[in-house]
């Protein structure tokens, strides 16, 4: 294997293993989890299913969605375009569709990687009223489960293999709609949270999952990855092999 072909498989990896360890983290600190995966932590929470699994499930939503879209932004575009420009499109279309799809396996590995970490990982917090070391330890450990999920958002997507599917839809949503990602991201942060909060009082007449901690993600992931690609972005793709 060529050098820059293993450092971006190994950055690649790497970076999934820090994400799935920086949410798993985040959850643990029983002060909000990041928003991606709110929906999923609440169902599995208030149900009392398999964290993974639920995830597994959502992610698995995620990329039948993307697939639509991607659909339905391709025969926008065909309409358009037509004349020469079709096949091209429809070259473009189905790669765009199988890296949607290899998004499907990669969600399984992605999920065992939050079941193992769930596992070896115990809860920060007590049923009762945290006392103040508690309560600093979990505040501690929320800012590094934060700044591990933005570095590991980070290496992974930018090794430009298989999108997670958490950003995928984003992505994909974003397309279709001619919207910034940033602006899409915020609004699907804000849809997940909200649909949070409607099930946490519907089913357990109490919020699950929501809380300061994820504020903090929604605003402290972007900036870790701002701040990580700043100095580490060109070194990476160099070493990867995808910038000179």
């Amino acid at each position: 294997m060529k050098k820059p072909i293993f450092y971006r498989v190994l950055f690649y990896a790497i970076g999934l293993l820090v994400l799935a360890l920086g949410l798993t983290l985040n959850t643990k600190t029983g002060l909000g989890v990041s928003p991606i995966i709110s929906v999923a932590y609440s169902v599995a929470t208030i149900f009392d299913h398999n964290f993974g699994n639920m995830t597994l499930a959502l992610y698995s939503l995620f990329v039948v969605i993307e697939l639509i879209l991607h659909i339905i932004r391709d025969r926008r575009y065909t309409k358009k375009s037509g004349g020469a420009l079709a096949h091209a499109g429809k070259k473009d279309l189905k790669l765009i569709l199988l890296m949607d799809i290899l998004q499907l396996p990669l969600t399984l590995v992605f999920t065992r990687f939050l079941n193992v970490f769930s596992d070896l990982i115990p809860n920060l917090y007590s049923d009762g009223a945290a006392s103040a070391g508690e309560l600093t330890v979990r505040i501690i450990v929320l800012i590094i489960a934060i700044i591990l999920t933005g570095i590991g958002a980070a290496m992974s997507l930018n090794m430009r293999i298989v999108p997670n599917p958490g950003d995928g839809i984003v992505q994909a949503i974003a397309d279709t709609i001619h919207k910034s990602v940033g602006f899409t991201k915020n609004c699907f942060d804000l849809t997940n949270i909200t649909i949070t909060i409607i099930l946490s009082f519907v089913f357990a007449g109490h919020l699950v999952g929501v809380g300061i901690g994820t504020v903090l993600a929604m605003i402290g992931v972007g900036r870790t990855i701002a701040v990580f690609n700043h100095f580490t972005y060109r070194k990476t793709k160099v070493l990867a092999g995808l910038e000179d």
